[in-house]
């Protein structure tokens, strides 16, 4: 055995993953992975843990891979090819001072795309199928010849449908490796649509301080036409609903002490909630701003993680006792 060959061959190999690092590098810029703003993930996190809790047929690996694809590539894709056509100058969901957009981006925000594509081909066909669904729609929201974004009730819906009941269904398709059909299984379309309801009254919340740049852009968002105040009064609005859709579920499922423990985790986001919006009836210019937005994002994704864990933690008790 020749050593000095083998110690080459270890120097030549080293060369070239470093080659290949600063290849990736020079292509990557920091710009584009700000923008791709994986940690904002934390905030869509709900909807996969609910879909986790109520799913009967768990697999270890299929709850990576899931999570994986929807969390780490498939989120980023769609925050990384959405900023890549708006072009911000203030201050987005997760990024206070957004950098320059840079060219990389979009092709980036597709290569994710297609990874997350490409791992739910390995779980099954109609969790591809439907994570594909999923970022043309979220495509379609910035996108300059449809943009949704535009459109104040029709982006409001769409945003609220497809990040809670097509996510959870989807979430739940992949989980359980079954058929996009549990779209339309009751099993799946309500719990889907309380999670739509819990978008729905949060959306708004996130456009609040962004009129301005909205506004910069032609982009009239449900907040915009709203006002500041009257996104508070809707969005409380849509929180009482959720909070009684909730109440119903888990009480039609005898899961009382659930139930308790739903309104212990949502009453910090509710006394934040309410605190904020005492701030901006005094002063809604000065309150309608970043760090109070990302405060409301952060309580409720912490609270309903939280929840959503202990929630499955709770069902998997149940349906092992159930012989599951």
């Amino acid at each position: 055995m020749n050593i000095s060959k083998l110690g080459a061959c270890s120097v030549t190999s080293r060369r070239g993953n470093s080659y290949i690092a600063n290849l990736i590098y020079d292509m990557i810029s920091i710009s584009s992975l700000k923008h791709l703003r994986i940690p904002f993930s934390l905030f869509l996190m709900p909807v996969f843990f609910f879909a986790l809790a109520l799913t009967p047929n768990h697999n270890e690996s299929r709850i990576l891979w899931v999570f994986v694809a929807l969390h780490l590539f498939l989120y980023p894709s769609s925050n990384g090819y959405n900023s890549y056509f708006d072009k911000d100058e203030e201050s987005i969901g997760g990024l206070k001072h957004p950098p320059k957009v840079t060219k990389d981006l979009y092709w980036i925000s597709l290569v994710f795309f297609l990874i997350a594509i490409g791992i739910g081909a390995t779980i099954n066909f109609s969790f591809a199928l439907m994570l594909l669904i999923y970022g043309l729609v979220s495509m379609a929201y910035s996108h300059p010849w449809i943009r949704i974004k535009k459109y104040p009730w029709l982006s409001w819906f769409i945003a609220g449908l497809f990040q809670g009941y097509f996510t959870f269904a989807m979430a739940y398709a992949g989980l359980s490796k079954l058929s996009w059909e549990v779209l339309y299984k009751p099993h799946v379309f309500i719990p889907g649509l309380l999670t739509s309801l819990m978008l729905w009254g949060n959306y708004p919340l996130t456009q609040v301080y962004q009129h301005k740049e909205d506004s910069r852009r032609g982009d009239r968002t449900l907040s915009l036409a709203l006002g500041i105040k009257g996104t508070f009064l809707f969005s409380s609005s849509i929180f009482m609903i959720t909070g009684a859709a909730f109440a119903w579920f888990f009480l039609d499922r005898n899961q009382t002490q659930i139930l308790w423990v739903y309104l212990a985790a949502m009453t910090p986001i509710m006394l934040y909630f309410l605190t904020w919006f005492n701030f901006i009836r005094l002063n809604p210019i000065k309150y309608a701003n970043y760090n109070w937005a990302m405060g409301m994002n952060y309580f409720s994704a912490l609270a309903l993680n939280a929840f959503f864990i202990y929630y499955f933690l709770e069902n998997t008790q149940i349906l092992q006792a159930l012989g599951y």
